[in-house]
């Protein structure tokens, strides 16, 4: 996973969202950070999302923004039988860091992405190149 590092991706896809939340008067900014990402990603972290609020909140001079990262204490293993009970189309999601018509099947997400659908026993729908 460590090829994958972009320092600060995270931080500045949420600075984006953040700003334009601000044009659309929303307080919420969702994130969808999970667990399982921690010790690679230390912007993936609970105390990164509690402090970039924080930030946030002095930088707008907006004390209701509100940033929610529904899966920071889940493992994709967990994440996968959640979405599972609540039947997400997971046909249609993405995980796969190459920019082909179908998930390559090799990269550090698509290994991820099978491994959390074996873990958690569920079918997985995706077709892989591979």
């Amino acid at each position: 996973l460590k090829s994958t590092i972009v320092p600060n991706r995270n931080t500045i896809f949420l600075s984006l969202a953040v700003a334009y939340a601000q044009t659309i008067n929303s307080k919420y900014i969702f994130y969808g950070a999970h667990h399982s990402d921690r010790g690679v990603y230390p912007d993936c972290r609970k105390e990164f999302i509690e402090s970039f609020e924080v930030c946030q909140r002095i930088a707008n001079d907006n004390e209701e923004i509100c940033i929610k990262a529904p899966f920071i204490e889940l493992d994709k293993i967990e994440i996968v039988k959640l979405g599972h009970k609540l039947k997400v189309p997971y046909e249609y999601t993405w995980s796969c860091y190459k920019g082909v018509k179908n998930h390559c099947g090799i990269c550090s997400s698509c290994r991820e992405r099978k491994r959390a659908f074996i873990g958690a026993g569920i079918n997985d729908p995706t077709v892989y190149e591979d």
